[in-house]
């Protein structure tokens, strides 16, 4: 029981983990990246149509990104949230791409991205110590009803801090990653 407790903080951990490496791919750097589209969403047909599931994504240079819609009819729809995203790109399109050339990003621009990867990684450190601190919360439970002794009580717990620490080690790496990137010139 107090295993499984262990088992299912790590998995959720690592979930957190995995979000925080999704939101640092959304974060824009000098290089064009697909993953920077993920949170568009487009007004495709009277629905909110998240872009990935309208276009395929193309990068023949380092900076540009060609979004091909599977349906013709949607270039100018994709194009229209492409330009309102919060991205900075001007899109342009031939009538059957849209193609994203990213401006070089100023030094002010770099340190707004570095910020911004700064907070969402104090999110998935803080998402990693509410999992910590629910496991705990349910480990004392079970050794206040007797379940588990003191001593596995303790023993869990340094289990549990080992891989809060672990996670935690992690999101910092990745962050100091996208850092690098972002600062490079």
């Amino acid at each position: 029981m107090s295993a499984d407790i262990i088992k299912d903080a790590g998995k959720k951990m690592e979930s957190a983990v995995s979000h925080a490496r999704e939101e640092f791919a959304a974060i824009r750097t000098g290089r064009a990246n697909p993953a920077m589209f993920n949170k568009i969403m487009v007004d495709y047909y009277g629905a909110m149509t998240p872009l990935q599931q309208l276009a395929s994504f193309q990068v023949p240079e380092a900076r540009t990104v060609l979004i091909a819609p599977y349906d013709k009819t949607s270039v100018n729809a994709v194009e229209k949230a492409v330009r309102d995203s919060d991205l900075g790109v001007n899109p342009s399109t031939d009538g059957n791409v849209v193609r994203c050339v990213l401006p070089s990003l100023t030094e002010e621009r770099r340190k707004e991205y570095t910020k911004m990867a700064k907070a969402k990684a104090e999110e998935g450190r803080i998402a990693v110590r509410n999992v910590r601190r629910s496991a705990n919360d349910e480990l004392k439970k079970q050794e206040k009803d007797k379940e588990i002794s003191e001593d596995q009580l303790t023993r869990l717990e340094k289990e549990l801090d080992q891989a809060t620490k672990k996670h935690v080690e992690e999101i910092d790496a990745l962050l100091k990653a996208k850092e690098a990137e972002l600062m490079e010139v």
